[in-house]
């Protein structure tokens, strides 16, 4: 009986793969029903579920993952891989299982519309538009450290704790909810991961759990960092699960957050990708700009900078190598790189209709 139920599971697998190509052909049906549809009400009921646990249950449930998966090979090499047709049942059975949950609790929102779609703006911009923009980020950066240091060569520093940001990062989207109701958000699930050392070796801020909708942050950041990664992760919660475009919902909610430090980590949040791409096609108007930002701006920078640098070790560019590979099979073709589409969605949001 338990063979025959690996069997079944086993075909469902080339199935379910199938189904989810075809599924993403069709990214308005995916938006419909799926990420405006189905999913609101499975991560609702997910974070209500789980999210007043002190701690991460989807870290556990992943600890367990990992030693079962530890023991399994254990117990596969140390029977000399006798019986494949049985284990190999076993594995695709598993995996079916797996892929299914991914998909059905969060992974189909990879499918959905592209941002641009959905607010109805452009996609592509001018290189005079995209500096244009860059320097007022500057200066509204500039005017907002300008209110937080007693002086402009001093760095802004974040006396919360790390349970307070997380807390207030909730505002950000509250905030913005009138304007746009599908991004309220309802019952938190935002902790620090129990990862947190592991994940700054590896070089990442946070992720979310796909499996339980909690959302994870590395706790060993900068508080600097803080804001936008809570607010980027929240993102993902409520069903963007495209990098770039979590980014333009930490962007959004932050810079329009009543809270000023969290302003402040938005605006230098978006002014960082700006200048990225400046850089990259501009450079001496890049450092025309970098030049005009207060020293204690980047102080800021430097200090996220510094902390990287101090944690760097031979595997993160493996890390990095395996993650980008992971956003290119879902929907990603960039990889590691689409983060910087979240540059074209803020040039034309607030180029458009919403100035800053």
């Amino acid at each position: 009986m338990k063979q025959r139920s690996h069997f079944i599971l086993s075909l469902l697998l080339p199935l379910q793969v199938a189904l989810v190509s075809i599924a993403a052909r069709f990214p308005q049906f995916i938006e419909t029903y799926y990420s405006n549809g189905i999913y609101p009400l499975i991560s609702k009921l997910e974070r209500y579920a789980l999210g007043w646990l002190p701690f991460s249950f989807g870290d556990l449930f992943y600890t367990v993952l990992i030693f079962g998966l530890i023991r399994w090979i254990f117990i596969r090499i140390k029977s000399r891989y006798k019986k494949p047709k049985q284990w190999i049942l076993e594995a695709l059975a598993s995996l079916s299982i797996i892929y299914f949950c991914f998909h059905a609790f969060w992974g189909l929102n990879y499918y959905r519309l592209p941002l641009h779609q959905s607010l109805e703006i452009e996609h592509e911009y001018s290189q005079e538009q995209l500096i244009s923009f860059t320097k007022k980020l500057a200066i509204k950066a500039n005017k907002l450290h300008s209110t937080l240091a007693k002086d402009d060569t001093l760095k802004v520093d974040f006396l919360f704790k790390n349970s307070e940001i997380r807390k207030i990062a909730i505002d950000g989207y509250k905030n913005i909810e009138d304007d746009y109701p599908e991004l309220t958000y309802q019952a938190k699930s935002v902790k620090p991961s129990l990862f947190s050392i592991p994940l700054t070796y590896m070089g990442f801020n946070g992720y979310l759990n796909p499996f339980t909708g909690e959302a994870q942050v590395n706790n060993q950041i900068p508080k600097f960092k803080l804001p936008s990664t809570t607010s980027h992760e929240m993102g993902h919660q409520i069903g963007f699960a495209k990098e770039n475009e979590a980014n333009f919902m930490a962007c959004l909610t932050t810079m329009n957050h009543p809270n000023p430090y969290f302003k402040y980590a938005g605006y230098t949040f978006a002014l960082k990708y700006c200048l990225g791409e400046v850089y990259v096609t501009d450079p001496c108007e890049a450092e025309n700009i970098i030049a005009m930002l207060n020293l204690g701006i980047r102080k800021n920078y430097w200090e996220v900078q510094h902390f990287w640098a101090e944690h760097e070790n031979p595997l993160e560019p493996f890390f990095k190598i395996f993650y980008g590979s992971y956003l290119k099979v879902n929907n990603q073709p960039q990889g590691i790189k689409s983060y910087n589409y979240v540059v074209a969605l803020l040039v034309n949001y607030f180029e458009g209709e919403h100035q800053l």
